[in-house]
């Protein structure tokens, strides 16, 4: 039989854990370096360039200087994702039928 009041308490679990999730993700830097470490992005966990150091070489050669950017977006925004989807994976983990943990 259905009962209203253990769904509400699950949802209610759910949006306290999603929000919990959110905290944890901002909270968290992840770092990159290209080019031999030329390049050095942090970004925090929603994707967020926080810093940014450009090695002062790389500023007469604007297509090597394009190439890392890239290159240290790309990979910071992967470690961003894969970090998302472990905590998102971990989170349900630790839930049982009830929303609860």
């Amino acid at each position: 039989m259905f009962d209203m009041g253990n769904m509400s308490k699950m949802l209610e679990g759910m949006q306290e854990n999603a929000a919990k999730l959110q905290t944890d993700l901002e909270s968290k830097t992840f770092s990159v370096k290209t080019g031999g470490g030329l390049i050095e992005l942090s970004v925090n966990g929603k994707g967020e360039v926080i810093d940014l150091n450009v090695d002062d070489s790389l500023l007469s050669d604007k297509a090597t200087l394009e190439i890392l950017l890239i290159g240290a977006i790309n990979d910071a925004n992967k470690m961003v994702l894969d970090n998302q989807k472990n905590s998102a994976m971990n989170m349900l983990g630790g839930m049982n039928a009830f929303g609860t943990k």
